[in-house]
């Protein structure tokens, strides 16, 4: 694959930041207890477009207490990550999270990703391989494929993404503020709220309009099939921007060694409305210990 060539490029550029090979700086967290009793299983978690990896810290804290190695880190343009101006491409940002467990070291992962951050985890594998990756775990993604197009006539029509990028031009606070309550869910706090909305205003608007065009173009549904291993599929059957049918129950179909987990009355937001679930589901999984339900 043409990105092995410069992967051990890839390197710590001052402390808390990750190098890529074409000079965007990542910043990343690494999360240990070492107090805690618990087997040292990795977990790398990929964030959601929009969001950089403090979204991640409901599951991050509990499951680093519990033993678990956690490590996120912010896209390129999110976050404290450094705003190149371009590579929100899947390939390149699969890149980047290579960089990131290849610069560290990591082994033997589960692999955490959410809405978008799931496709990129998925570019990963079929870009990079599975070698360092045990368990894949897909949360509310944006998988196989959105857009509608003749051969999958229930996707999401041109003309919603259209609409949206217009918001993102002209207010996105406001868009912000009219959709954080589906996104979230009737039980999120106005802070929990508030918080989210504060991170998501920190994404460079020029990374936001280029991923939002990746997402709407992306079709993984050929991908999937070269999953080689075992999958974790969650969502919540209230997702208002990923809809289930459309998304976690086509992927579920597709990969070979998939279980799809539905969170009854839950949101796209589940690592804030069902987090404690979510955490839960994550140690079982990449403990090896997860039940079928």
């Amino acid at each position: 694959m043409p990105a092995d060539l410069h992967r051990n490029r890839a390197a710590i550029a001052r402390p808390g930041f990750i190098r890529t090979p074409d000079g965007a700086e990542l910043f990343y967290r690494d999360w240990r207890d070492e107090g805690a009793a618990g087997h040292g299983k990795t977990i790398v978690f990929v964030a959601s477009y929009s969001l950089p990896s403090d979204m991640w810290a409901y599951q991050m804290l509990p499951l680093a207490r519990q033993g678990f190695r956690c490590v996120a880190y912010d896209r390129r343009g999110h976050g404290r990550s450094s705003d190149p101006g371009g590579g929100y491409d899947y390939d390149t940002l699969a890149d980047d999270l290579a960089a990131v467990i290849d610069a560290l070291d990591l082994s033997d992962i589960t692999l955490a990703g959410y809405s978008m951050g799931g496709s990129e985890a998925v570019r990963y594998l079929t870009r990079h391989g599975s070698g360092r990756v045990a368990r894949l775990v897909l949360i509310a993604s944006t998988l196989p494929m959105l857009a509608k197009t003749p051969d999958n006539p229930d996707g999401i029509d041109r003309a919603c993404v259209d609409a949206f990028q217009n918001d993102l031009m002209m207010d996105y606070p406001q868009w912000l503020a009219d959709n954080a309550r589906p996104f979230t869910g009737p039980n999120a706090s106005q802070a929990m709220i508030d918080w989210v909305r504060e991170m998501a205003l920190r994404t460079s608007q020029q990374a936001l309009y280029a991923c939002n065009e990746t997402v709407s173009r992306g079709d993984f549904r050929a991908e999937l099939r070269d999953i080689d291993v075992p999958t974790l599929v969650v969502q919540g059957d209230r997702d208002v921007s990923n809809p289930l049918e459309l998304t976690s129950q086509r992927t579920a179909r597709i990969i070979p060694d998939a279980r799809l987990v539905v969170y009854e009355g839950a949101p796209h937001g589940v690592f804030l409305s069902d987090a404690a679930r979510l955490s839960a589901d994550l140690a079982a999984f990449a403990s090896g210990t997860a039940r079928e339900r």
